[in-house]
């Protein structure tokens, strides 16, 4: 009808975080008084508040129905259950979820666990919806593509986990290099060790990758003959480590001198399978990991590993996607240090822990 006018629209807190430059969090956190915005942030909010003629008329009210204050964790379940206590193989990312915890408490956010499974269909369905729920997401493995990823990151931030660094999301990672090398160093040149194997873990994933390449090229250049390929292919899992020992014997294959796992569960099933079958750890074949999880020390014998930051790595994974709910841009990868852990499995008697290599970041800065 001629000379009705439209309404104006009325500014949301959207629009304000939007003229201000800062996240919808920092806009929330200035306007409900909570936390330590710093003076500039609170200055431009305000600004933009009074741009807008912003009236926060409730803010808490308009907060529960747009920002969530959730980050969403998700990991890949699957794998078979042979072992009574495979739940164990959820001990590194229990611990890496309890640092992503206590992050997003002291930021005032909650956290939501999902899975979804190896052999689930319409994964990125799946997490597109998990990631709905929350204001950013954290995947634990490498479930989606660098495509798959950009596309969810123009919806909320991510952060991956053993994954690969892109300009759509960052990695926050351990030195897999770094603690590899020092491994390998220790068997070949102090125990003098020149027949190791690798047992892998997931095949896609990006760790277990850098972990295998770096095995190769330092065994090879110490002088030893390798083992490595389908007949080593484990899963990260207590159960996979042993299944790929018992199949090797099975089939009469001569084990090698020393079995570097791709993680402390692997080992801890080769250890098992091998103790089945009446072979002595290290006396005969000499077993290593990777991670240092608590129960590490308590195998019998004690796991020689690397020992990975476990809930650092859970802060800082927090911390990075709290950032990049801001307005944080550049920074690709998070690499934190690893400690080679000596104990007996490598055929040492318990020695202190050698010096671990420093923290750097790849891809630039926040």
């Amino acid at each position: 009808m001629a000379g009705v006018r439209r309404a104006k629209a009325i500014p949301t807190i959207y629009d304000v975080a939007s003229r201000a430059g800062v996240s919808i969090a920092s806009v929330s956190r200035v306007l409900n008084g909570q936390g330590s915005p710093k003076a500039e942030t609170r200055k431009r909010v305000l600004r933009a508040v009074r741009a807008l003629s912003f009236v926060p008329d409730g803010a808490a009210r308009a907060l529960s129905s747009n920002l969530k204050e959730v980050v969403a964790v998700v990991f890949r379940r699957g794998g078979e259950v042979a072992f009574e206590d495979e739940e164990e193989n959820l001990l590194f990312m229990d611990v890496i979820n309890r640092g992503i915890e206590v992050a997003a408490q002291r930021r005032g956010f909650d956290v939501l666990i999902s899975s979804v499974g190896v052999q689930e269909e319409n994964v990125v369905a799946r997490i597109a919806a998990i990631a709905g729920k929350a204001d950013g997401v954290i995947l634990h493995d490498q479930m989606l593509s660098k495509i798959e990823i950009a596309r969810l990151a123009d919806v909320v931030p991510i952060v991956t986990l053993a994954g690969n660094p892109s300009s759509a999301s960052i990695n926050v990672r351990c030195d897999n290099g770094s603690g590899m090398r020092a491994l390998i160093h220790h068997l070949v040149t102090d125990h003098g060790y020149r027949n190791l194997a690798y047992l892998s873990g997931g095949a896609d994933s990006p760790d277990n990758l850098a972990r295998a390449r770096v095995f190769e090229t330092e065994a090879v250049a110490g002088g030893a003959q390798i083992q490595v390929g389908p007949a080593w292919q484990g899963d990260y899992s207590a159960v996979g480590g042993a299944n790929v020992i018992a199949a090797l014997l099975n089939r009469g294959r001569e084990l090698p001198r020393a079995i570097v796992c791709a993680n402390d569960q692997a080992a801890m099933g080769a250890m098992y399978a091998l103790a089945r079958r009446g072979i002595k750890v290290p006396e005969e074949v000499a077993v290593t990991g990777f991670d240092d999880v608590p129960v590490a020390r308590h195998l019998h014998p004690p796991l020689t590993t690397v020992r990975q930051p476990i809930k650092e790595l859970g802060l800082t994974a927090f911390e990075v996607l709290y950032a990049r709910m801001g307005t944080a841009r550049g920074q690709h990868e998070v690499v934190l240090p690893v400690q080679l852990i000596i104990r007996e499995s490598c055929g040492c008697a318990h020695s202190p822990a050698l010096p671990q290599a420093s923290a750097s970041v790849a891809g630039g800065g926040t």
